[in-house]
Parts: structure tokens; sequence; C-alpha cells
């Protein structure tokens, strides 16, 4: 496993409508909330940093389980993902000039990893002992991508449950999925 460049702990508060809190070396870095409709499906979510740009994770119409996007404040595209399939427990990310992929860790551990098509795994993310996440950043990535990415496995977090597949093959890249 490459050394870690950064890493982040997320504490979850609430059950339905939950807040994440998210913090780093500098301590807290801000708080993300996701908001569920009256069927339970989660619907939107927000970012709000102590120092930056909001940004705003909304489900893109469509069937398919993590569609989402990621846009700011000031209404620009950052990415999209895209669930290819249902059996699948692969999801397809794109920021417009590269494909990210987010796997189930390899074996009988829990958590995500996030791939670039030509590095590698360049992200991390893991569970803690009580509602919590740490995210471990491998290699150079925005802190953006990282947030969408743990959003994304924290609504599927069940499914990283049953083992991923072996680290063999996992440098195979993904179709971009379009741009919301």
């Amino acid at each position: 496993m490459p050394e870690t460049i950064a890493s982040y702990e997320i504490r979850v508060r609430g059950l339905l409508n939950t807040e994440h809190r998210v913090s780093g070396a500098e301590g807290e870095l801000g708080r993300m909330t996701v908001e569920r409709n009256a069927k339970g499906m989660i619907v939107r979510g927000r970012y709000a940093p102590t120092k930056g740009e909001v940004l705003h994770f909304r489900r893109d119409p469509g069937l398919l389980r993590s569609q989402f996007s990621l846009w700011t404040d000031g209404r620009e595209w950052l990415g999209s993902s895209l669930r290819w399939s249902f059996l699948r427990r692969e999801i397809a990310m794109a920021t417009g000039n590269k494909p990210y992929r987010l796997v189930p860790v390899a074996g009988f551990r829990r958590g995500w990893r996030m791939f670039a098509p030509k590095t590698g795994e360049i992200a991390r993310i893991v569970p803690t002992a009580v509602r919590g996440s740490r995210i471990e950043v491998y290699r150079r990535v925005d802190f953006e991508l990282v947030l969408f990415a743990y959003f994304l496995g924290h609504q599927v977090y069940l499914e990283s449950l049953w083992p991923g597949r072996s680290e063999e093959g996992d440098q195979e890249s993904v179709a971009t999925p379009s741009r919301a």
C-alpha cells in the first residue's frame, strides 16, 4: 500500500437525515448534510466548509443507484457518478478530464477504494468503530472529489461488506459517465 499523504476523519450524527463532520490535521474542515425523501431514498447533500465554497450533491434523474452530480454554489459542474448495473458494485466517477472508479476493498474488510485510470489506487474510505469513517489519500487528488467518493460510498456502505475483487486487474479504466 502506498504512503498516506493526507487523512481525514468523519463523524456521523443523525439517523435518516445525517450530518457528517469532516476534520483533518488542521481541525474541523466542514460539515456535510445528507437529505432523504419520505421513502428513505437519498435525494441531495450539501457540504459547507469552514472556509471556501459550498458544494451540492444532487441526484440525477434515472433509475440507477449512485447517479449523482457534484456542483458548486456558483453552478459549476465538478463531477458526476454512474453505476452501470445493479449487480456490479463498481461506481464510475467523471470530472470532465479523467474517469475514476469506486470499488469495494479487497478481501473480507469493509470500505471502498478509489482508483484513477493510470496511477491506480488514490484513496481509501474505511469505516471506524462507531458511526464514522477515515479517508486515506495516497496520491494527489482534489479534496472535493474525495468527498464526493465518500458521499457515494456512504450510501452503499452495506454493499462493501461482501469482499471485493483482488487488486490484480484494478488498473483497467471505465468509460466516462455523461455530464449532467
